[in-house]
């Protein structure tokens, strides 16, 4: 194979000047850009070929910028080293850093791991926190990987990708339901993803792009580096633990091949009838016009997953008649539940979708807030309000706006301004409740409360998001 022109620009000395100053990281961000957009490019042009040669962009310059974007108030590893601590000898500690990482004596330390609430439900989910300085490899790592790969990505998938977001999922989704011969959903949930990625077909797919040894030993290393959890270290034999920073480019990875390729180089030519999907990370909706297409691709889906070492979760996955055509009678194969009976519903990335007609009576896909992200979202508000209600007002009824405003911008979309309204009015209630309970005296009654909201006014709802607005570079024909 040919070795990737990768690298840009002459080589550059920078000096550590007194703290405030940043002139040194603009220009060595510049020259980390140029040397990834080279990257980029050669991905883009040569698509079979492999980069032989990339463990030198690890260098002094990356990390600085990685360290400079890092935020400071994350926890802490099993290093318990944090940000500011490490900026107190910045140089050093990257000179050190990388000349470990020339000799090949860098190991990752084992990642720290707690567990945090799961929304709507009583579990807890599992997240892994590494030690600061293998955040900084890690960070680097994922910047030369999407270099790499963001190429080689496909339009069906959005999670964790630059200029990709929650939002562009759900437009894109809405454009396929409502122009495409679409009568069947296939939901479909794996289960533990991220716990049960398989390090061995995790190695052969980078092995495709990378023939660097350096790096793939560098991400053997981080897949193999442990976990410690209540002072007791285990083994990772399998998984990429959640809270890496590499992880969701290399769950991206793993996924392109084990389902975004195979659905589109196999599936969708096997099908006689419209087939697309849509993959938010580990969440995906698969489209159909024909249910028998439908029901043998979610068979073969599932043998598909477990050569990879995945599974679905079958209490979470389900095939469903979802379309312009849903809830009328059957129509050899491609009608849907038949009897008139309303259509099922299915929820993805905190929206409950379901069939409705337009104001001139056209088919149209709504959506709303689903009940499981409504209950947490309240949850936590109420939860926040509570801890914080000794706060002085006028503080106490600024944080709480932005926090709304925060929530407005992903829910406030199409057709979901009422069940956002919804959420102000619980909200509301809430606070006056608690308002009530900072002292043993009640302190307001309900016209008191209300001209307090007209002094100290929290914002109202109103539409952020176009579902019908596709943004430019964004395609949906797959």
């Amino acid at each position: 194979m040919k070795r990737s022109n990768a690298r840009g620009g002459k080589a550059v000395t920078y000096y550590r000047p007194y703290k405030g100053h940043t002139n040194y990281t603009h220009r060595g961000r510049k020259l980390v850009l140029t040397k990834l957009a080279g990257i980029a490019k050669v991905a883009t042009k040569r698509p079979h070929e492999k980069f032989m040669s990339l463990a030198h962009l690890i260098n002094v310059e990356t990390l600085t910028i990685c360290h400079e974007e890092m935020d400071g108030k994350k926890a802490t590893g099993v290093d318990a080293v944090t940000k500011e601590a490490y900026d107190e000898n910045l140089e050093t500690n990257l000179h050190n850093l990388v000349n470990r990482m020339k000799r090949h004596s860098y190991r990752p330390q084992p990642v720290r791991r707690t567990h945090i609430p799961k929304p709507g439900t009583n579990k807890r989910r599992p997240l892994g926190i590494p030690a600061y300085e293998d955040k900084l490899v890690q960070s680097a790592l994922a910047k030369i990987l999407s270099a790499i790969y963001e190429p080689e990505f496909l339009d069906s998938s959005f999670g964790f990708r630059p200029n990709r977001s929650c939002h562009d999922a759900l437009k894109v989704l809405n454009k396929i339901l409502a122009t495409r011969p679409i009568n069947y959903i296939v939901d479909v949930d794996i289960k533990s993803f991220f716990d049960h990625v398989d390090h061995q077909w995790m190695i052969k797919f980078l092995e495709h792009r990378i023939g660097d040894p350096n790096i793939i030993r560098l991400i053997k290393r981080f897949l193999k580096s442990g976990i410690i959890e209540d002072r007791i270290k285990y083994n990772t034999v399998e998984g990429t633990p959640q809270g890496g920073l590499v992880s969701p480019v290399l769950s991206n990875i793993y996924l392109h091949y084990v389902i975004d390729v195979w659905f589109e180089k196999f599936v969708r030519k096997q099908c006689w009838g419209a087939a697309y999907m849509v993959r938010y990370a580990d969440d995906n909706i698969f489209c159909f016009q024909s249910k028998n297409e439908a029901e043998a691709f979610y068979g073969a889906l599932q043998e598909r997953l477990g050569k990879f070492g995945l599974e679905i979760s079958i209490e979470k996955s389900k095939i469903i008649a979802f379309g312009r055509k849903a809830g009328n009678k059957d129509n050899h194969g491609n009608g849907t539940r038949g009897g008139g009976s309303k259509p099922d519903t299915f929820d993805f990335l905190g929206f409950t979708h379901y069939c409705s007609k337009s104001r001139n009576g056209k088919f149209r896909v709504k959506r709303k807030t689903s009940r499981k992200k409504y209950r947490a979202s309240l949850l936590r508000v109420k939860q926040w309000i509570q801890e914080n209600r000794h706060l002085p007002t006028k503080t106490l009824m600024k944080i709480l706006g932005l926090k709304l405003m925060g929530y407005y911008r992903y829910y406030a979309i199409t057709d979901n301004i009422e069940m956002v309204k919804k959420f102000l009015d619980e909200v509301r209630r809430h606070l006056f409740k608690n308002l009530n309970r900072r002292s043993q005296n009640r302190s307001h009654n309900w016209d008191k409360y209300q001209l307090l909201l007209r002094k100290y006014p929290l914002p109202r709802p109103k539409i952020c998001v176009n579902i019908f607005e596709l943004r430019k570079g964004i395609s949906y024909i797959m």
